[in-house]
């Protein structure tokens, strides 16, 4: 049975997009099907998780065209991944998704 999954990327114009891919996926072949079809599958992981200081720059750059980025950027937030560059974003970048949706849930339950 497939879940929902709710995706706030950053920009606001792919949300709904990102959402409807990310719930297809999950109802084909369950939570960690996308990392399949990852183009991070057969890099080196080493890449993904630089020393403290080191460039994120080569990472990123696989993740920009990847097509299951946004269903990584989620499994890495709901897993509390706390090292490495997963959806694109580094440790500190998803600290601030976090602390973002944490800030829009409970403006959503003030209103």
């Amino acid at each position: 049975m497939a879940e929902t999954i709710t995706v706030s990327p950053i920009t606001s114009s792919t949300s709904s997009l990102a959402a409807i891919i990310a719930a297809q996926r999950a109802a084909r072949g369950g939570e960690r099907r996308w990392q399949e079809e990852a183009n991070c599958l057969g890099v080196d992981p080493d890449l993904f998780f630089p020393e403290r200081g080191a460039s994120t720059r080569e990472a990123k750059a696989v993740c920009r065209s990847c097509e299951v980025r946004a269903e990584c950027l989620e499994y890495a937030l709901a897993h509390g991944e706390k090292f490495g560059i997963w959806g694109g974003l580094s440790e500190r970048e998803r600290r601030r998704v976090r602390r973002q949706r944490a800030l829009e849930r409970r403006a959503a339950l003030g209103a």
